[in-house]
Parts: structure tokens; sequence; C-alpha cells
């Protein structure tokens, strides 16, 4: 396909208001299947499942971008630091990052923290999984990037951002190359698997706490919540405007909003022997508890506060 069906086929599908809903709806389904089978029978049994195959599929990827001609430029682009562009506004871009790859503010690691065996560290589990998610970054960028640089294109383009560089750049791109087709398929195939991996995440957060609060039994609760979750995204889906309004709500205000209030809930009203019981697993695990204490009352609130003003416009960097 040429450039320009691949645009008309993108615009085609979302420009649709029947076919959005019945794709989310399908997904919805697969994720509450998932979810009202439990924690062991469910989440984590499939995430067991998922989470290799995706990181089996984007070392895939990696090799056959990185084996084209031209890749070296990719890496040069995302290796080589340019320090004069790091700037207030890129470390609030980053900052503001970091919510939506970590899940923070989202009830996510809430959730799933209060899953881990009580033997467990916190404080190790989240060093774990912040530089698992780092980890995970670098390659989807050897990945992508490379590939990008090999066929002549390059970064700040409008097109190479967000959804453009998915679903019209990208396929554009595995149409040049030998095995295109089958590794096309690999690429979106991991997209499914992180959308899924994320969207029972996402739900288990509703779910248990209905299960917990408003003892409702797991099955029910489940289908209550893909049942609204389901009501909104068709929303979503039908006018751009709720989509809008969504996206920026969560993004701007409630995701900074909800992190802001849980450290400052941590650093200030938990408790100093809670935090270090679950942080250092009773004694069982070092951790560096006096530099874990000021960071949490002070240095993550001030930072917290400047993505949430500057997201909002309140502060302009």
């Amino acid at each position: 396909m040429t450039p320009a069906e691949l645009k008309h086929t993108f615009d085609y599908l979302t420009g649709s208001t029947w076919r959005p809903v019945v794709f989310m709806l399908i997904f919805m389904f697969i994720t509450a299947i998932i979810v009202q089978s439990g924690i062991k029978k469910g989440i984590e049994r499939y995430t067991k499942i998922l989470m290799p195959v995706l990181l089996v599929i984007i070392l895939v990827l990696c090799v056959r971008s990185l084996t084209l001609d031209g890749a070296s430029a990719g890496l040069e682009f995302l290796f080589k630091p340019d320090f004069s562009a790091i700037t207030t506004n890129t470390v609030m871009m980053a900052l503001g990052q970091a919510f939506f790859s970590l899940s923070l503010g989202m009830g996510v690691m809430a959730t799933y923290g209060s899953y881990i065996k009580k033997r467990e560290s916190l404080g190790k589990t989240a060093v774990f999984v912040t530089i698992t998610d780092v980890f995970i970054a670098i390659l989807a960028g050897i990945a992508i990037f490379p590939a990008v640089f090999a066929f002549g294109l390059q970064p700040g383009q409008e097109s190479l951002e967000g959804p453009g560089l998915v679903f019209m750049i990208l396929p554009g791109i595995f149409n040049q190359m030998a095995g295109g087709y089958f590794f096309s398929v690999l690429f979106f195939f991991l997209l499914v698997i992180a959308a899924l991996t994320s969207s029972i995440s996402l739900m288990e957060v509703v779910v248990a706490y209905f299960v917990e609060e408003l003892k409702i039994k797991r099955v029910k609760a489940t289908w209550i919540a893909a049942g609204s979750m389901s009501f909104l995204s068709a929303l979503s889906a039908v006018d751009g405007r709720i989509f809008n309004f969504f996206e920026n709500t969560s993004s701007n205000i409630l995701l900074p909003l909800g992190g802001l209030l849980i450290v400052i809930f941590v650093g200030w009203f938990l408790g100093k022997k809670v935090v270090r019981e679950e942080l250092e697993a009773d004694g069982r695990v070092a951790f560096y508890f006096r530099l874990f204490v000021p960071a949490i009352r002070f240095l993550a609130p001030i930072a917290i506060a400047m993505v949430f003003l500057n997201a909002l416009g309140i502060i302009k960097f």
C-alpha cells in the first residue's frame, strides 16, 4: 500500500462511528474474561504468558530493525546525547511520561502492591518494575527508530508522532522491507499484547474496589466495571470532543493530582514505621530509607506539583 492509501485506510477506520465501538467491545470482553477469573487463575496466569511473548516479539523486531541499511542513524538519534535539547519543558514532559508508563496515580501500583506477599519488599519490587519498564522502552526505541531512519524519515514531523507513526508510517515501512508482512503482523500483535496487559491492570483497580469495599462478587464486579467502561469508551469513540475531554482531564488533572495526594499521604500521614516495614520487608531487605523520607516528603511532591501546574497551563517553562 502507498502512504496515501495507508492514510485513507486509517482515516476511514477512525472516521467510522461503529467500527471502533465493535472492536472496543471485543477487546473489553477479552479483558473482562481474564479479570473475572481472579488474580492467580486470571491475571497472573495470562500475564505470565503474555509478557514473555511480548519480550520475544520486541527482540525479534529489534534484530530486524538493526539489520536494515542505515539503521545506525536511528541508533545515533536514540542514544547520542544532545544536552542542548534538555530544557525545563523536556524534563516536565519526561515526568509526565513516567506517570503514563508506570501507571502512577491510577491506583494500579497500589492494587497490585496489595497482592504482594508480606515478605516481599515493596521498595525492591518498585525498583525492579522501574528498571524493567525503562528496558522495554529502550527496546521499543531500538525496534522503531532504526527502521524509521533506514527508510529516509526524520523525527520532528507531525506524522511521526502518536497514531500517525504507529498506523501510517510504520505500516508503510514494513511494506517496503523484505518479510514486511510478517514483521507487520508481529508488531501489531505486540501492540495488542501491550494494550491488553494495560487494560487488565486498569480494570482490576475498579474490580478490586468493588470486591473489597462494596463486597460485590468478583464476577459481578467485573461485568459492572466492563459495562461502565464500555459505555464511556463508546461515547469517546463516536465523539472526538468527548474523547479529548476524557484524555485531557485524565492526563492533565486526575493522574498528577492522584499521584500528588498519594505521595503526601505516604510521606506525611502513613507513618514512618509502617512505610519502613513495607519497604524493608520487616528488616529482611536493605533499603535506603534515610534517602526515601526526604524524597517522598519534599522532592516528589514538588516535582509532581510542577507537572500538574505545567499541564494545567498555570506555570510555563
